[in-house]
């Protein structure tokens, strides 16, 4: 019994997931692979949203080239779920304050939010990905970057923070460098239509500002 119990202690210490849950996971990226049956794909990366972890996203990313562009608008939330959930309780509900302070526009007070976040946890890469969208928006572009390339640094498969660099250098009228960036994002995502229309936009701005240096 005291075996039992130190196991029992043990697990919950370092936070091993259930038998049953990992089975439930298990199965949910074996259905997400059957390329034969879309119903099964679209239940399985429904399932993934509220189960799935990180170690999950090269599965999900490949699911993003989904035939079924219904399993490709699952996929795309399911990571933003994954992403969000830290693993520790009190920071996801500090998460929750500092995305609402976001939604009413408290980005200073967001900012403290998110710092607390990465000072509690900083391996958690959305608390950064976070902070670097509130600093984008207060126009701290130096710091945005910064934060960016700590989301890159935990998260490779970001496509947001892909982005939001492209954003970033978009405003510093480096239209080079963010084509480079919104490039990789879309690689990872080719999903992201809004981001292909902004590639072609700066493409076109590029072309022009040649024509007229000649």
């Amino acid at each position: 019994m005291r075996l039992l119990a130190a196991a029992a202690l043990l697990a919950a210490v370092v936070g091993v997931v259930p038998a049953g849950a990992e089975s439930a996971r298990e199965r949910a990226l074996r259905e997400l692979g059957r390329a034969d049956d879309v119903a099964a794909r679209r239940s399985a990366v429904q399932q993934l949203a509220d189960i799935g972890v990180m170690a999950d996203l090269p599965t999900l990313v490949r699911a993003l080239r989904d035939p079924d562009p219904i399993v490709r608008g699952f996929v795309e939330s399911a990571m933003w779920s994954v992403w969000s959930r830290s693993g520790d309780e009190t920071v996801d509900r500090l998460f929750a304050v500092g995305v609402e302070q976001m939604g009413q526009r408290q980005l200073e007070a967001a900012a403290e939010t998110f710092s607390r976040i990465i000072q509690r946890r900083p391996e958690f890469a959305e608390g950064w990905n976070k902070r670097a969208t509130v600093y984008f928006l207060l126009g701290d572009y130096r710091r945005s970057l910064a934060d960016c390339d700590e989301v890159m640094a935990r998260n490779p498969y970001h496509w947001g923070a892909l982005s939001g660099y492209g954003m970033i250098y978009m405003q510093l009228d480096q239209p080079g460098r963010a084509i480079d960036y919104l490039e990789k994002a879309l690689a990872v995502n080719p999903n992201l239509d809004q981001v292909a229309q902004t590639i072609e936009v700066l493409k076109t701005l590029q072309l022009q500002r040649r024509r007229d240096m000649i």
